[in-house]
């Protein structure tokens, strides 16, 4: 028997990319009214399946987009396989079963239908989720198709061993490269001294690389992509109605199972707070010495959120307004830029200031820097400081928000940590509310500098 597979024509997946493509940009007429920030009215319910899903109507352009999470980042990877959810989501797209009435699809017919639909769809891992994207017109042939095809991507992938055994030494030579940057040395080092057994620590290794089969490939998906625990976030020219059809038929393929039937997930420790201080020299043949500074920080539920982030941003997050380039960078001419940025997730991120400096000089600025940590963890800010802060913030919230893309990322992040509905609507007046007391207090609790790490790379003892 002869099976069909429809192929919609080229000129139609070409113009379907030029829109997308042109048209990303269009969301401010949303959000945006007479110059003042409108309301996002966030929908959101719980399918049969128990998928949960927030939508965002936006008719100004005939696009959608979609964001699917589930928990099976690498926080859920074994220690002696890190990397596993990396390899795993980066080779869903390298191809599909077959089935009957289907042809099964390698990475080449793959590539080849998403080009003829002008879609886009993804697949990727972070430490605490894996997600998937997916960019379709709402042109509904083209958008059923997408949908389709998608839904094959998330549900049944090949995991063809030729391709992992090629993938797995080009993620090996690509190792030993990074070996010869850096940046790459001191960010996995620093990472192991931040958070230590805890999995935000784990490195992939070429050991670790060697160690992972796709058996084991299959039995993350299987484990980690349950229809039931996805939280689907939406943008784009659709009703409510479509927008439940479409996450749906994306999960319609996954085992149907009740969460309440399935074995919790295993647990995850906390990150341990780190006991004392503690100084680690790399040496590496480059120009300039780079250092890292910091310890774990806090949950993205923490109430202290607002308080830190503001606070951050006069510390160090504010780029050249900031404190920190003011005394490392201004003052003293240490170094070209200097930051400080808290990375928050599920468990503690890490607090982390980054600079580059002569190696010669090294000394001299992280002597400043934890000076300059210390006292404001102390003092606090001052009012001058938080109101510029403030009016940054503020004032730059619309950029935040001004295409789908940034507007997904935003309703992810709303669906992922259970974050209220009104969020975006309320985040100006809970900038706007934090005090210097806030900050202090809240500076006080999370960071210790008598114990925070010091890496540096490149500068002589």
């Amino acid at each position: 028997m002869t099976i069909a597979i429809p192929i919609p024509d080229k000129a139609a997946g070409n113009r379907a990319a030029r829109i997308l493509l042109s048209g990303a940009a269009g969301l401010l007429a949303l959000c945006l009214q007479s110059g003042v920030l409108a309301a996002i009215p966030v929908q959101h319910w719980t399918q049969p399946s128990g998928a949960r899903v927030y939508l965002v109507e936006s008719p100004a352009i005939a696009m959608v987009d979609v964001q699917i999470d589930f928990d099976a980042g690498s926080r859920r990877d074994p220690p002696d396989k890190a990397g596993l959810a990396g390899v795993t989501a980066g080779m869903l797209d390298k191809g599909v079963r077959g089935s009957i009435g289907e042809l099964a699809m390698d990475e080449n017919a793959l590539s080849e239908a998403w080009a003829d639909l002008g879609a886009q769809f993804g697949a990727g891992a972070s430490s605490d989720r894996m997600g998937f994207s997916l960019r379709s017109l709402t042109e509904p042939d083209l958008l059923d198709r997408a949908v389709a095809l998608a839904a094959r991507e998330i549900a049944e992938p090949s995991f063809p061993e030729a391709i992992w055994q090629r993938e797995r030494q080009r993620m090996q030579a690509g190792l030993k490269e990074s070996y010869t940057r850096p940046a790459s040395v001191i960010g996995r080092a620093y990472a192991q001294a931040v958070y230590g057994s805890h999995p935000y620590g784990y490195q992939v290794t070429e050991a670790s690389l060697a160690r992972i089969s796709v058996a084991d490939m299959r039995a993350a998906h299987v484990a980690g992509v349950v229809a039931c625990r996805a939280r689907i976030s939406m943008v784009g020219a659709v009703t409510r109605a479509q927008a439940d059809a479409i996450a749906a038929r994306l999960l319609s393929r996954l085992p149907q199972v009740p969460c309440a039937s399935l074995p919790p997930a295993p647990a995850v420790p906390e990150v341990a707070p780190l006991a004392e201080a503690q100084e680690k020299r790399i040496p590496f043949d480059s120009a300039q010495a780079h250092v890292l500074i910091g310890q774990p920080g806090f949950k993205r539920a923490d109430p202290d959120y607002f308080a830190l982030t503001v606070g951050n941003y006069i510390l160090g997050g504010g780029g050249f307004v900031s404190r920190l380039s003011s005394e490392v960078r201004e003052k003293r001419g240490l170094t070209y830029g200097v930051s400080s940025y808290f990375s928050p997730g599920l468990h503690a991120g890490s607090f982390t200031v980054g600079l580059q400096t002569r190696p010669d000089q090294a000394a001299q600025a992280v002597q400043i820097v934890r000076q300059v940590v210390k006292d404001f963890v102390v003092d606090g800010p001052a009012q001058a400081e938080l109101q510029a802060a403030k009016d940054n913030l503020i004032g730059g919230f619309a950029l935040r928000i001004d295409s789908n893309r940034k507007l997904l990322d935003n309703i992810a992040a709303i669906a992922w940590n259970n974050l209220p509905l009104d969020y975006l609507d309320t985040w100006t007046k809970q900038v706007d509310k934090v005090t210097v007391t806030d900050i202090k207090a809240a500076f006080a609790r999370k960071l210790q500098p008598e114990k925070m790490v010091t890496v540096i790379l490149g500068a002589a003892p």
